[in-house]
């Protein structure tokens, strides 16, 4: 059993992964939180103190590190006796991580794919760019490495998995969608890193259909979906990080992503996309320093975790998925909704990031007890959905599931039969 979780980040996904290890920490043991600012890291220490969220009397630290200096994150794993990693810093620094903990044994969990900064959209699949390329190194080593356990990429997965499982024979397509209905109460701001948000939607849309890459632009292709609790819901096809890992492993011919956008949202996104300032590229002003027009925008934007206290309304994310069952067509939608004033509450965080942050919490709290210690890379797909979703549903992430029989609540606590007899 893996005991002591190392944190690295401390945004507003960081505090919700810090304070749901916490109310686990009997599972977890010691929790450590590192970032280049430790007083970001003290500050959420103190929230947990705040809230009482700590279930047992083990360490709760915080740490100053450079996730980029391999050796440095070596020698904080080795010092704090950290078996597990959950990274959720920037996607930058996921090759970085993941190096450390091969090298030191401990397994690693993240919640979005690797970026390069230089680099916007790469050639699909998008994992086989970076993280693919080091699975021989993780399986030789014998080393878990759980790639986009945040919800999407993560969950979704974990629908995409138990719908193949237990209510398809075959699957024509799964269509993931991501709908935000809540509002923040401020002009203009993006729920995660402005940096990591807009490089997210400035490159070629891609998408699995007919099993070949397609590409689009962006808000290029529009759809509206009837969804539960947020009701009609515009959305665009989107590039996302778990249609490059389905599309590989789950044998569909269709897999795409949709989020929702406001007009308000696009039209000031067209904006600043139309002048340049979503560039990454340096320029040079007129007094000859040199700037980035992303981290300017970036640094003149709200911090995505100053939203949650006035942040209300919910979020409604999921799988639609057909196929056929018993040769008859079927559509199942899977999916879970968050509240975000709920998680606020409870964590200090937006809805946003607690719906990324407590999986990872569920997955690192898989591998402690062996269920997901794969000793290799995977993808959340490759393992057992179910002991996912049922610890999710007691960490405050229950899933629903609405087909031809109606909308209701997916109870997991028994293995299906035609499981339980294998």
């Amino acid at each position: 059993m893996k005991k002591n979780v190392l944190i690295i980040g401390a945004g507003g996904v960081a505090q919700v992964v810090a304070h749901k290890c916490a109310q686990n920490n009997d599972v977890l043991g010691d929790i450590h939180i590192a970032s280049r600012t430790v007083e970001k890291c003290r500050s959420i220490i103190d929230s947990i103190r705040d809230k009482k969220s700590l279930k047992t009397n083990k360490a709760l630290e915080a740490h100053a590190v450079d996730a980029l200096d391999v050796e440095a994150l070596k020698a904080l794993i080795e010092r704090t006796q950290s078996q597990i990693v959950i990274n959720v810093g920037s996607a930058f620094v996921n090759m970085s991580v993941l190096s450390a903990c091969v090298a030191t044994g401990a397994a690693y969990i993240d919640t979005a794919i690797h970026e390069d900064p230089a680099k916007i959209c790469e050639t699909p699949p998008w994992y086989g760019n970076y993280e693919w390329k080091r699975i021989e190194e993780c399986r030789e080593a014998g080393v878990t490495a759980i790639l986009g356990a945040g919800f999407d990429p993560g969950v979704v997965n974990a629908y995409a998995a138990l719908a193949r499982d237990e209510y398809f024979d075959e699957i024509e397509s799964i269509d993931i969608v991501d709908v935000n209905a809540g509002s923040h109460g401020r002009y203009f701001a993006t729920n995660f890193d402005p940096e990591i948000n807009f490089r997210e939607f400035t490159g070629t849309v891609w998408s699995w259909q007919d099993k070949n890459w397609v590409s689009n632009k962006m808000f290029e292709v529009r759809k509206e979906w009837q969804l539960p609790v947020v009701g009609t819901s515009t959305t665009y096809l989107t590039g996302h990080d778990e249609v490059h890992s389905l599309s590989r492993h789950l044998g569909v011919p269709n897999v795409r992503f949709w989020m929702g956008f406001g007009d308000h949202y696009i039209n000031v996104f067209t904006v600043l996309k139309n002048l340049g300032l979503l560039s990454e590229q340096p320029v040079t002003t007129a007094e000859g320093q040199q700037v980035v027009p992303l981290k300017v925008v970036k640094a003149v934007l709200p911090d995505p975790a100053s939203l949650a206290p006035t942040y209300s309304g919910k979020t409604c994310i999921g799988d639609v998925v057909i196929g056929t069952k018993d040769g008859k067509l079927r559509e199942v939608f899977i999916y879970n909704v968050a509240d975000h004033a709920e998680a606020y509450a409870e964590v200090g965080s937006q809805g946003i990031s607690y719906t990324a942050g407590v999986p990872a919490v569920a997955a690192a709290m898989l591998v402690a007890t062996g269920e997901w210690d794969a000793k290799t890379m995977v993808n959340v797909e490759q393992l057992p959905p179910r002991p996912f979703l049922r610890l999710l549903d007691t960490l405050g992430l229950p899933t629903r599931i609405k087909d031809e029989t109606g909308d209701r609540p997916l109870i997991l606590t028994e293995e299906p039969a035609a499981l339980a007899a294998e």
